[in-house]
């Protein structure tokens, strides 16, 4: 049986949209599930702000949701938009969006809802500090979300950006990596995240004293979580925007797949590292205020370290894009 160009669109089309929200449900479905846990137990331990603690836990399953529907949008603009194309590109570029979206939903959603089910539990121990607990839960919440914004950013860019005119090949190989290094570059940053606003609602819980210092730590050690996703935007964008000479030959395009599964799965690592340890010194913060520069300090140079695999990660990815 004998496709023409546009059936092939059509089916990465509708392939892409089925792995976006497939792939996208996942960890949205975790993170609400684990706020949810959560706010039973707080209920079960102080009942009577089990109101307060409804709220709070619908507001986090909410944010928890954001990177799901960034996920249904780009399903649905893949299932009900015409795409006309002469160039077999295109159909890598559908099957890349749902990709790169699919992929990049799932850290964003497992790791809100770590802030979340914290701040529920922490309301439950000081009812007082509610206001102070759910501030904080929705800034460390917001920024689990920028990995999954990235990946959505990357989507929208493979789908409204014209790239028939260029040769099929290394073209297809570009576009298919550039949705991975954004997709799967979004997964670690965005469970680190995660792990970070968790133990800063905890500290505010157990210590409402130390709450400035402790937000103050907790954003900076998610603003270094994050940088691996950034890493992972700036290979998918190198591989989009730059123009590659056409070529017969399979080894250029495997190079341009290669670095963006180079760049994607090497910064998976890092983001969860990292969230591990800016996680502690949060943590040890709200119990010993007086150590926050000591803590500070070891935590950048701790994650310091563990970024420099992602580093290494970026460094050969460039080198498969300008090089081999």
């Amino acid at each position: 049986m004998d496709f023409d160009i546009q059936t092939w669109i059509s089916v990465a089309a509708f392939m892409g949209g089925a792995l976006a929200m497939g792939l996208g449900a996942i960890g949205a479905a975790i993170g609400e599930g684990y706020t949810a846990a959560q706010a039973n137990a707080a209920v079960s331990r102080n009942p009577g702000i089990s109101g307060d603690i409804l709220k709070s836990m619908l507001v986090g399953q909410a944010i928890a949701e954001s990177a799901s529907i960034f996920a249904l949008v780009v399903a649905m603009i893949l299932l009900f938009t015409s795409f006309t194309s002469q160039s077999y590109v295109t159909a890598c570029v559908m099957l890349s969006s749902g990709l790169c979206m699919g992929f990049g939903a799932i850290g964003s959603g497992v790791g809100s809802g770590f802030p979340a089910g914290a701040a529920c539990m922490g309301m439950a121990r000081q009812p007082a500090m509610s206001g102070r607990l759910t501030t904080n839960m929705l800034i460390g919440s917001a920024v689990c979300q920028t990995p999954s914004i990235f990946a959505l950013v990357t989507s929208f860019i493979l789908l409204f950006t014209d790239f028939s005119a260029r040769a099929v090949s290394p073209t297809w190989a570009a576009v298919l990596g550039a949705g991975f290094a954004s997709g799967l570059g979004a997964v670690g940053s965005g469970l680190g995240g995660g792990l970070v606003a968790e133990s800063g609602c905890k500290g505010i819980a157990r210590q409402p004293l130390s709450a400035t210092p402790v937000t103050n730590v907790m954003l900076l050690g998610q603003a270094v979580t994050q940088t691996t996703a950034i890493y992972g935007l700036l290979i998918g964008f190198i591989l989009m925007f730059k123009s590659f000479p056409a070529t017969d030959s399979i080894a250029p395009p495997m190079a341009l797949l290669g670095a963006g599964l180079c760049m994607g799965i090497g910064a998976i690592g890092p983001g969860i590292g990292e969230g591990f340890t800016a996680r502690s010194a949060v943590k040890w913060i709200a119990r010993n205020e007086g150590a926050t520069a000591d803590l500070t300090r070891l935590m950048l140079v701790g994650q310091a370290v563990a970024e420099s695999t992602g580093i290494y990660s970026l460094v050969i990815a460039l080198i498969l894009i300008f090089v081999a």
